[in-house]
């Protein structure tokens, strides 16, 4: 077969691509006809296409490179250990020193006692693992029948079948049988459209009260675990109200139940520190980390687990694990990674310096027609379209079509923005520079006067009409 390189035509290209290549959360038929755009190289957080152009990547990938794109080390670094131990399994009573030391550093990192590490490769992968893992745990402590897991309706946890279930995504589970049994959910703390006449303060907590109702619903004796991201990442940046978190550590306190964090998007300086927990101020028994444990640059996942459930899981054989759990060369990568962000002040920065004026300039996207609120913590921010600022109210045509209208808009000035229904999100690599962000907001401004004025020509600013 012909092998194409990154210096072949852009339709070449497309078109193997579209012959051969399944793309996920993609509509194929849809893509063929458009083509993919093909990203051949990428540094710092800007990616070059195959027809030269230049992107500004406010998305970090996928939530993941929080060091910048290109850095040298981490590719020496799993060249060195390819050579030295390219590959060997964590099975069979075995170890390596990348899987030791990276997850010695995860027990420092980590808040309280999450001293345990589990590997896997992915976010998916290591909640599929939470979800076998709270079971076992209270099945060992003689309570069986504790097998019910509470989530969030809008809540991400990836999208294998155990992982999409504990997620509140009603496309994921419209395909394959989800959710499993067992898995309930709860509605997510969005005041913005949800909160009618209440207060953000009075928001949060009747939200967060619901999981109480639900464990009393289930029986006390039977929920096993509540899992949520510290912010609901793909669900839109969701910024839960103060009152929250707080309510929600007390009740799970209250009836002993586990708290998973899914710290996939948060953890690893995203939210300004190094874990969205303790931005929140929670206690999580398990964290589900991944994304920026090695800023993409491999594949690798975990289960950071508190001294309480490994004591019970640790005395047991857990019949569970992936062929890469623990893959030398994903950990050496990742323990850089680390080493990058501690040492060269990524995260620090990112909270002192980055955050602040990427605040202030972000928010200031309000002033705009289209937008009504902007909502960030750390480097992770959202901003909701709208018809009406002043009834906070949605667009009365399809979900997510203005959205989709603004994304095409940002891809069209070289700018990376996704659009989750009608809000459009960034979460930039953390390395970010006060002039980049000065580019990030100049081209999102022009997209959304874009966007604003085709809604207009196409008569769609029009709102949800009020009961």
């Amino acid at each position: 077969m012909t092998i194409l390189t990154i210096n072949s035509p852009t339709a070449e290209l497309q078109a193997l691509d579209a012959a051969h290549h399944i793309h996920p959360f993609t509509h194929a038929s849809g893509l063929k006809e458009k083509g993919a755009r093909i990203i051949t190289r990428a540094e710092g957080c800007w990616l070059q296409d195959s027809e030269g152009n230049r992107i500004l990547d406010a998305m970090a990938g996928l939530w993941c490179v929080n060091v910048g794109y290109g850095r040298d080390e981490l590719a020496g670094v799993a060249a060195r250990q390819m050579r030295d131990l390219p590959f060997y399994n964590t099975f069979f009573q075995t170890s390596h020193v990348p899987a030791i030391n990276l997850a010695a550093r995860l027990a420092e990192l980590a808040p309280g006692d999450l001293n345990h590490v589990f590997f896997a490769n992915s976010g998916s992968e290591a909640n599929d693992t939470n979800l076998r893992m709270v079971r076992t745990y209270w099945a060992e402590k003689g309570e069986p029948q504790r097998d019910q897991i509470i989530a969030r309706w809008n809540g991400y946890h990836g999208s294998s079948v155990g992982s999409g279930s504990l997620g509140g995504m009603k496309g994921i589970h419209a395909q394959g049988g989800m959710p499993i049994p067992g898995i309930h959910h709860i509605d997510q703390p969005y005041w913005y459209l949800e909160g009618g006449d209440m207060t953000p303060e009075e928001f949060g907590l009747a939200r967060a009260r619901l999981l109480e109702e639900k464990i009393l619903e289930l029986g006390q004796d039977k929920v096993a675990a509540f899992i949520a991201e510290p912010i609901q990442g793909a669900g839109g940046v969701i910024v839960p109200p103060s009152t929250y978190w707080p309510e929600i550590q007390r009740i799970v306190d209250k009836y002993g139940i586990l708290l998973i964090a899914d710290e996939v998007i948060c953890g690893f300086g995203r939210t300004g520190e190094w874990f969205g927990s303790q931005t929140m101020d929670i206690r999580p028994d398990i964290m589900t980390v991944a994304k920026g444990l090695s800023s993409g640059y491999q594949p690798i996942g975990a289960s950071i687990v508190s001294d309480a459930v490994e004591a019970v899981i640790g005395g047991v054989e857990f019949n569970h694990g992936y062929t890469y759990s623990g893959h030398p060369v994903a950990c050496a990568v990742a323990l850089e990674n680390l080493r990058l962000l501690d040492e060269e002040g990524i995260v620090a920065r990112a909270r002192d310096h980055v955050a602040p004026y990427l605040k202030e300039r972000f928010e200031s996207l309000t002033d705009h027609p289209l937008v009504g609120e902007a909502t960030i913590v750390g480097l992770m921010g959202s901003i909701a379209l709208t018809p009406d600022k002043a009834s906070r109210a949605q667009f009365a045509g399809e979900a997510g079509q203005a959205g989709y209208i603004c994304r095409e808009r940002c891809f069209a000035n070289n700018l990376i923005m996704r659009h989750v229904n009608d809000r459009m999100i960034i979460s930039p690599p953390l390395v970010i520079s006060h002039e980049e962000i000065d580019t990030l907001i100049a081209r999102a401004w022009k997209s959304l006067d874009e966007a604003h004025a085709t809604l207009q020509e196409q008569g769609l600013m029009v709102a949800v009409p009020t009961v």
